[in-house]
């Protein structure tokens, strides 16, 4: 029967059935078990209760039986070391084993288990694999090596295992090769740019290394290709020698190895032309070889295809001669998706050339006429860029355009009066004699972008336009409807009109359009040109003249390439990888975070896996809520939004996030995790509601939503209404020193359930400063000013010079404003004024300001959800606590709420259990484990939550809770 069979059935006391019959002495029972328990771990189903009775399998001849158990063992090492440590003896026995397969199973186990200790059972018998007699064995050892460097970098050079790795580059066997050289790469990156250089690749290396490229897998090649692009040679010969070793490999049917070797011929290419010849023979040949593999990865499904195509388009800007012939390749098929069509249709653009224009314009006529709206556009548009590149092909591309027109399709024509202005940008005073064309299809324009070009056209060519104020004056009907584009491009159009043909027609316009720019409009721009262009016109005519008319720089096609630094680097190092496919350095998408490493330590005083047993020591419950108060940390986010997005001062609506549900009660099996905390007694009532001390706020003297209030300091005359002292203003930090200017203190605290903004503002200046608007960037936590006005209660709500003025700013979540994750606790806040422009400052969201005060939640809640929830993040905080009593006190004024408290034996240690719900930016409930000896140095802290970037927002906040800063 097939194992199918496993995966069938899901039945009520399935984990009991298994237990027993793991235990059977039946072996066909026991493999059949474990079997089933493979299949329920590969479905997703936790079955780490199984763990005792699955690793006593392990104690069999059954080969078959014992890989079942390593693949379970090597599942549940990485998400659960303290589970995989138990079986560390059986590991070791294993790596002495007669077979192979057995010596390199247990040896990769023991690499996959992320707990400091396991280095001491792990040096001995990976040093033994490193030199085993068998090459797989050799090979599993030394990716191993890799893993052991991301738990213990120190070990790993103490104990020589980077010196054995680079011997094994000289190992006879291929894959052992391939496999060292992996492990050295990924070391390599683990030590970051500042580390030295482990390869050392020299002449005898890189011989070794061409020698193992022909008898390696296909994956082994990718690792040998990658390490032969990143030698730096500037010897021509070198060059051709790896070139005509890697050469063979471009007939390769895995396309990752063809554009790996690609990736090392270009590169040979760049060390060629820099020889005494310059190598163009060379060059050329190779050329001829690299063309037909990467035409050939076309062939694929379309997924292939687009990576393919992603990576060429890449090659054909750094070398565009490779694929000079091929242009008919990238024609696009009808059944082509979507996204193939428009990169083939870069590609095309890219290699269009006096030689094959004529093919290529026939090619994107035809895709104009599609009906795909967005291909459509694309096309017209590329036929435009055509006509900006190849001056000599300008007219047959114009006349494309011309024919297109004619088809009186709204979109078509739109594009088209777009890409011709930019083709009169490029080609000034030859092609005007089809505006005449352009003008009898101005019914047909609706949208922004063809509208602001089709009114420079007229504006540019007003004077060859005989009927050019009627057609500007039926754009101007429509002028305080129309976007800012358009509005910008009219004005200056009606400038240039009137500058051309001052008719009395053009005088009323141009007062009109200055009038309503200066008058009737919010846009800051067009109201600042409109002001030039009255005071140009008013004061020199002639000098306007001069300025709106001057002689135009001629542009060029740029809009689609790349950096050439940026290009350098793609083409170079990351071709064949996924910075490839995105067109941008890894850095900007991948995260480096690194999994953490469990201490054995913790692992001992953990009972979470136990059935039975309690912890002794007394247990005290605390349920207290208290105020939150906010603390600023020096970090700041560098995510990219609308900063300055202060069009509309409405308060934003109240998004709501949805919190994470917390897992169900857990069985009563688990009743003694944490010590005894189900048996606890919770106080049975809900938490009192969160007050302020008001000694420590500075802003309590204010009342009010948002109250502004002015206040005295550093001998600034105060503002009618202070209440603060200076000593008060003193303890809100430095936001942003500006002397001579204005400067900003303030911090981010929770009053009443909400998130609010204390700041002070300090005007040096000599005038007063009014306008006074706020808004935030996008943030982790999508945290936003209710209202972007600033009220300061004066006349005209500004801040006298000499004058320090404090506000609250209320802050709302909005959900749009959330950046994706990892969590970040930055912030950049922006603040307008209408003397001095627009500040800048950085800030930070402490933790206290974020948690809630309705965060609390029952004993046996918390209990499953520390069951439920995915491993903790551990972290050792280095500050001392001076009692149980007051880290209790100091967490509940912080709404983080205390639900257990006990001596861990043996040991000194208070451990406090705790937990908090954050709804801003969709984190939800979080549960803390804190450990400490009272009056030493050092807390370790566990968190758990559904997202794993939470724990290091809880480890940059509690310093300052536990310190009572916050």
């Amino acid at each position: 029967m097939s194992d199918g069979k496993y995966f069938s059935t899901t039945k009520r006391g399935e984990i009991h059935e298994l237990k027993e019959e793991l235990r059977s002495l039946d072996r066909p029972k026991k493999k059949d078990a474990v079997k089933k328990v493979i299949a329920a771990m590969t479905v997703g189903k936790d079955v780490s209760m199984l763990f005792p009775d699955v690793v006593n399998c392990m104690q069999t001849d059954d080969l078959e039986l014992k890989k079942l158990v390593y693949l379970y063992l090597i599942n549940y090492a990485k998400t659960q070391p303290d589970l995989a440590i138990m079986a560390v003896n059986t590991f070791v026995k294993d790596s002495q084993d007669p077979n192979p397969l057995i010596r390199a199973l247990a040896v990769r186990t023991m690499g996959c288990i992320r707990v400091d200790k396991i280095t001491e059972y792990l040096c001995d018998p990976l040093q033994r694999c490193l030199k085993d007699d068998d090459p797989y064995v050799r090979k599993t050892a030394a990716v191993c090596v890799a893993k052991l460097y991301d738990i213990n970098p120190e070990l790993v050079e103490d104990r020589g295992f980077l010196d054995m790795l680079r011997e094994m580059l000289s190992d006879a066997n291929p894959m052992v090769v391939a496999n060292a050289l992996a492990a050295l790469q990924e070391i390599q990156e683990l030590a970051g740019p500042g580390g030295k250089d482990l390869l050392q690749m020299s002449t005898q290396t890189l011989n070794k290394l061409l020698a193992a490229l022909n008898e390696c897998t296909e994956w082994g090649q990718v690792f040998i290709l990658d390490s032969l692009a990143a030698y730096d040679t500037r010897d021509p010969k070198d060059a051709e020698k790896i070139a005509e070793r890697v050469l063979p490999r471009l007939q390769h049917v895995n396309s990752a190895v063809v554009l790996s070797a690609v990736k090392v011929i270009l590169r040979c290419m760049d060390v060629v032309a820099l020889g005494p010849s310059g190598g163009e023979d060379t060059i050329k040949a190779w050329s001829k070889k690299m063309a037909p593999p990467l035409v050939t990865l076309l062939a694929a499904e379309p997924e292939v295809q687009y990576v393919a195509l992603r990576n060429i388009n890449l090659i054909v800007q750094r070398r565009p001669a490779v694929l000079a012939n091929e242009v008919k390749v990238f024609f696009c098929k009808y059944n082509d998706p979507l996204y193939v069509k428009m990169e083939k249709l870069e590609i095309m653009i890219r290699l269009a050339s006096d030689k094959n224009i004529d093919q290529v314009l026939l090619e994107l006529k035809e895709y104009a006429q599609e009906v795909d709206v967005d291909f459509v556009r694309k096309a017209v548009r590329a036929i435009g860029r055509c006509a900006v590149a190849l001056e000599k092909a300008t007219e047959r591309c114009i006349n494309v355009l011309l024919e297109l027109i004619q088809t009186k399709v709204s979109y078509v024509v739109q594009e088209a009066i777009i890409v011709i202005k930019d083709i009169f940008r490029r080609y000034p005073n030859q092609y005007e004699s089809i505006i005449a064309t352009l003008c009898d299809n101005l019914d047909s324009l609706d949208e922004p972008e063809a509208k602001s070009s089709m009114v420079w056209i007229i504006g540019e060519y007003a004077e060859r336009i005989d009927n050019a104020d009627e057609l500007l004056e039926a754009f101007l009907e429509t002028f305080p409807e129309e976007t800012s584009m358009v509005q910008l491009q009219l004005l200056t159009a009606t400038v240039k009109l009137f500058l051309k043909k001052p008719t009395e027609s053009a005088q009323k316009m141009i007062s009109a359009v200055l009038s309503c720019a200066t008058t009737e409009t919010d846009n800051p721009d067009l109201r600042d040109r409109a002001y030039i262009y009255w005071r140009l016109l008013s004061t020199d005519p002639e000098a306007a003249k001069d300025v709106v008319l001057a002689e135009k720089p001629v542009i060029a096609d740029d809009s689609s390439s790349l950096d050439p630094s940026l290009l350098e680097a793609l083409v170079s190092r990351y071709l064949a990888t996924v910075a490839a496919v995105y067109h941008r350095p890894p850095e900007t998408f991948v995260s480096r975070q690194r999994l953490a490493v469990t201490r054995a330590d913790e692992l001992g005083a953990r009972k979470f896996e136990e059935e039975d047993g309690s912890v002794p020591g007394a247990m005290v419950s605390d349920n207290n809520a208290a105020a939150a108060a906010g603390a600023a940390a020096a970090a700041a986010a560098s995510s990219v939004g609308d900063l300055l997005d202060m069009s509309d001062p409405t308060p934003m609506p109240a998004a709501p996030v949805a919190a994470a549900a917390v897992a169900p009660a857990a069985p009563r099996g688990l009743d003694d995790l944490l010590g005894g905390l189900g048996s606890l007694d919770m106080g049975g009532g809900a938490p009192p509601a969160a007050s302020t001390s008001a000694s420590a706020d500075p802003f309590a003297a204010l009342s009010g939503p948002a109250p502004a209030t002015s206040l005295s300091g550093g001998g600034a005359a105060p503002v009618a209404g202070a209440g603060m002292s200076p000593a008060a203003l003193s303890q809100l930090p430095t936001l942003l020193a500006n002397p001579g200017g204005v400067s900003v203190q303030g911090r981010l605290v929770r009053q009443a359930g909400q998130i609010v903004y204390q700041l002070a503002l300090r005007n040096d200046t000599m005038a007063p400063v009014d306008g006074l608007m706020i808004q935030t960037n996008r943030n982790s936590f999508g945290l936003g000013p209710a209202s972007q006005v600033l009220a300061i209660p004066t006349p005209g709500g500004a801040v006298p010079p000499g004058s320090v003025a404090a506000v609250r700013v209320p802050l709302l979540i909005d959900v749009s404003k959330v950046t994706p994750p990892p969590l970040s606790t930055g912030l950049q806040v922006a603040l307008r004024t209408t003397q001095v422009g627009v500040l800048y400052f950085n800030d930070a969201v402490p933790l206290s300001a974020l948690t809630e005060e309705t965060g609390s939640m029952e004993a046996a809640d918390f209990l499953a959800a520390w069951k439920a929830l995915p491993p903790e993040a551990s972290a050792r905080l280095p500050l001392a606590v001076p009692s149980a009593d007051v880290a209790k006190q100091r967490l509940a004024a912080a709404n983080l709420f205390v639900l257990a408290h006990r001596q861990v034996p043996a040991t000194g240690q208070d451990a406090i259990y705790a937990t908090c719900r954050i709804t801003a930016g969709g984190v939800g409930q979080v549960l803390l484990e804190l450990k400490f000896v009272a009056g030493a140095g050092g807390v370790d802290v566990s968190v758990k939550a559904e997202r794993q970037d939470v724990a290091q927002l809880v480890f940059d906040g509690l310093p300052s809770v536990l310190l009572g800063a916050a």
